[in-house]
Formats: C-alpha cells, sequence, structure tokens
C-alpha cells in the first residue's frame, strides 16, 4: 500500500472541493441524477442559492460529507454539464501521484541495495506497480520499473517525462478499451 504524504492528502482533498464548486453549479434537474444521494442533493441545492463566505463555508462541509463517498458518478456528472476539465485535472494528478511514488520507491530501494552491498537490477520488485496494475491493467511492468530504474541512477529528468508519457499513453488506451 503506498502511503500517502500530508500535501498529498491535502491536494486530494482540495480537488473535491473543487469538484463540490463545480456541482453547485450544475443545473438543478441535472442533480436529480444523484437519485442514491438525497441529502447530499439537497445541501447542494441549498449551496446554490447561497452567496459569498457563507457559501465557501457550505462547500467545505459539503466537501468533508462527499470525500467518502464514490466519486466518479460525481465527476461524470460534471463532466457531462461543465466540461472536462475537471476530470482531466484529476487523472493528470494520480498520474503524478504514481509517476513520484515509483520514483520514490525506486530511490530507496537503490538506497537499501547500495547500504546492504546488493545488486539492484531493472526488474526489481514494486508495490506501486503492483498498486498501478490494478488500476491500470495494460500498464507494461518492465517498462515502469526500467524507467524509474534509470532515473534513481542517473537523476535525469528526462526518465521522469518519458514515466509520465507512458503512463498518461496506457491510461489513454484504458479508457478506450472501457468504453
Amino acid at each position: 500500500m503506498i502511503l500517502i504524504s500530508r500535501s498529498e492528502q491535502k491536494r486530494r482533498v482540495k480537488e473535491v472541493e473543487h469538484l463540490v464548486a463545480e456541482l453547485v453549479k450544475v443545473p438543478p434537474q441535472a442533480l436529480a441524477q444523484l437519485a442514491e444521494m438525497d441529502e447530499v442533493r439537497e445541501l447542494l441545492l441549498e449551496t446554490a442559492r447561497l452567496e459569498g463566505s457563507v457559501r465557501q463555508r457550505q462547500i467545505k462541509y459539503l466537501t468533508k460529507l462527499i470525500a467518502p463517498l464514490p466519486l466518479e458518478p460525481l465527476y461524470a456528472l460534471v463532466s457531462q454539464y461543465r466540461g472536462k476539465a475537471l476530470t482531466a485535472k484529476k487523472q493528470q494528478h494520480s498520474l503524478e501521484f504514481f509517476r513520484d511514488s515509483l520514483i520514490n520507491e525506486a530511490l530507496e530501494m537503490q538506497q537499501y541495495c547500495r547500504e546492504n552491498g546488493e545488486i539492484w537490477g531493472e526488474d526489481w520488485e514494486s508495490e506501486v506497480i503492483d498498486e498501478l496494475r490494478q488500476h491500470l491493467p495494460e500498464v507494461e511492468v518492465m517498462t515502469l520499473s526500467r524507467l524509474s530504474y534509470l532515473f534513481s541512477r542517473t537523476r535525469n529528468p528526462r526518465y521522469s517525462r518519458e514515466l509520465f508519457r507512458y503512463l498518461k499513453s496506457v491510461q489513454e488506451l484504458h479508457q478506450r478499451n472501457s468504453r
């Protein structure tokens, strides 16, 4: 399991807060699609009528209510009525998180092998890659481990960018396959 830093937790809460702010702007008829979330729907309708700091406090309260719920239907609703920018931004943040976690794990593994006199190669075992395969089954384990290995050995940002581009292409492939 990947440990999430406090900064990352705060970023994720901010993303949910942006989602709630966009949900408040969705037309009331569209919110009718949230059949299983009656309480949240009513609060969203009430918040839409508020202004200023009162609205911001209510959005923060709704963020706490919505955060533990499944967010995918809410992102789909916002994408349908407000555009796909918020969903794309969320996906980019998740890919950046996986890339950074993979690089950090590779750096830790390199340090561990150096301290213990072990040989470390491109085909190293990674918990992050295992978790990433649950989200994106199309991902190639060897490609991810190789790119993260190369970055940790050289600290060349080219490999970090290449890793992100690879993850983005796999995510796009996954989205095409799931449609």
